[in-house]
């Protein structure tokens, strides 16, 4: 099982996200976090379920569904046995 460990850019995205629901719907806020906890939870198991990114052999992109899109859980393999999330948006943003 892999050791999960966020960036603080990672955390400040998924607090981001949660606070924008919350404003809009509460409970759908619970329920985009649940989402996005259960994707990155995956990870322990399963670090390799993300995409590759074609840029780099480490990254990878976990799509979490969530709405009318998904949520990107980007990441890095730093070992076989450690991950990192490295960034996390919805797919709708305007980044």
């Amino acid at each position: 099982m892999a050791r999960v460990n966020w960036l603080p850019e990672a955390i400040l995205d998924f607090e981001h996200l949660y606070y924008f629901l919350l404003d809009k719907d509460a409970d759908a806020a619970k329920k985009a976090a649940s989402n996005i906890i259960h994707g990155v939870g995956l990870l322990e198991v399963t670090p390799h379920i993300g995409r590759p990114m074609q840029d780099d052999g480490n990254r990878r992109e976990l799509f979490v569904a969530f709405g009318a899109g998904a949520y990107v859980i980007r990441y890095t393999l730093q070992s076989e046995d450690v991950v990192i999330v490295l960034r996390i948006w919805h797919s709708r943003e305007n980044r």
